[in-house]
């Protein structure tokens, strides 16, 4: 089946029809749909669908500046019952094979389906979109980035998500597997109890770095956030250059991020660390907004804006995900690396609990692989609580 004809095309299993996204109309139903599947699920958590209807969106997500997607929605009697996304990341296809990437890899994702027999069929055609493109490997979920959702929810399917995590059916996993996929990497989060201070070999660490006239640890400037962003997310693509999945952030989508994250970004809460004057290692970190969007359903309309602002002048937050830490390559697995990531982690620690009033504090997602991150969660004595698979399939290329 050529390219040309996939607007033409339709699959049909067992009464159920794969068909494109293609009208607004499409598009609502889309994003719509988990409204419907999770409605029952204390543990899901709705997302404002402005901001999905933002992801799909070639003409709002820089993403698509570099990457093309194509979404499908799955029907049966009339009745709108899964959905999946194709895409290939062309910035992506250029990382080495060995990182994860690489030529003829393509993904799929923001799968959600009622049975396996649904899961099936928009998988088949997600592979059948990514084959026309003459990809060979279907690596996912990813929704739609690496940067974004990776990853299958496989265990905490007891609590929900923080903020800027998925979560999805526990059923997914065995489909995902009987669908011929296997294991690629496994993502982890780790919990820990803030409202105690860290062992003593770490605060002994802390001690140690704030003697040290050469260290320097500060608060994120709001004033100049543009620049701070601009600094923060170039030494996150230095220090992630080399991690599994690394696709580079480009400068449309660092402006892109930073205009997103403003309006939970707080001072106290983001912190860049010195060594003699030069920035060398950052941490952010977030209180869980998914505490104040559960009761909204995916609407800041009509009171949702009034209640969020309101939260957003002062925050209580009982659960701060750190999702993104970062040291410059020079310093990577050295002890002074450690050393700033604890002094880092303590003082947000400190400010969190002041004045957030928090006690939960969730950190990743790590690669399970990663030795210097799970020490790091090891030594402060975080356990993993929730943990997403990436899977793959070789496909055959057209």
């Amino acid at each position: 089946m050529g390219a040309s004809n996939i607007r033409s095309a339709a699959l049909t299993q067992a009464n159920i029809i794969i068909r494109p996204v293609e009208t607004s109309a499409d598009r609502k139903a889309f994003v719509d749909l988990p409204y419907r599947l999770y409605a029952s699920d204390p543990n899901w958590i709705p997302p404002l669908k402005d901001e999905v209807h933002g992801l799909i969106n070639p003409k709002k997500n820089p993403w698509f500046g570099h990457g093309e997607a194509q979404f499908f929605l799955a029907e049966r009697g009339g009745k709108v019952v899964g959905r999946i996304s194709a895409q290939i990341d062309h910035l992506a296809l250029e990382q080495p094979v060995e990182q994860g990437m690489g030529p003829g890899t393509g993904n799929w994702g923001m799968m959600e389906a009622e049975d396996e027999t649904v899961f099936k069929a928009l998988i088949a055609r997600a592979e059948a979109w990514l084959r026309e493109r003459k990809m060979h490997r279907s690596l996912g979920p990813l929704s739609i980035s690496i940067w974004d959702e990776p990853g299958l929810l496989v265990k905490g399917h007891d609590h929900p998500p923080t903020v800027m995590m998925g979560h999805n059916s526990p059923a997914y996993e065995a489909w995902v597997e009987r669908a011929g996929y296997t294991h690629a990497k496994t993502l982890n989060t780790y919990e820990v109890d803030i409202t105690k201070p860290f062992p003593g070999i770490v605060e002994r660490v802390i001690a140690s770095g704030e003697r040290n006239a050469r260290i320097a640890i500060r608060r994120v400037n709001k004033k100049r956030f543009a620049e701070e962003a601009s600094l923060i997310l170039s030494i996150l693509n230095e220090a992630w250059c080399e991690n599994w999945g690394f696709v580079p952030l480009t400068d449309a989508e660092i402006a892109y991020v930073g205009k997103k994250l403003k309006p939970i970004v707080f001072e106290d809460l983001i912190m860049i660390a010195e060594v003699e004057g030069e920035p060398v290692a950052f941490m952010i970190t977030l209180p869980d907004l998914n505490e104040r969007l559960r009761d909204l359903n995916g609407s800041l309309l009509p009171f949702g804006w009034a209640k969020l602002l309101l939260w957003l002048r002062k925050p209580k937050a009982r659960t701060m995900r750190v999702p993104l830490m970062g040291v410059v390559k020079r310093l990577q697995s050295t002890r002074l690396a450690s050393q700033l990531a604890f002094m880092m982690i303590e003082y947000i620690r400190r400010e969190a609990v002041l004045h957030y009033g928090s006690t939960r504090g969730e950190i990743g997602w790590i690669l399970d692989d990663n030795q210097g991150m799970n020490a790091i969660a090891d030594a402060i004595e975080s356990r993993v609580n929730k943990q997403y698979m990436i899977y793959e399939k070789a496909i055959e290329a057209v």
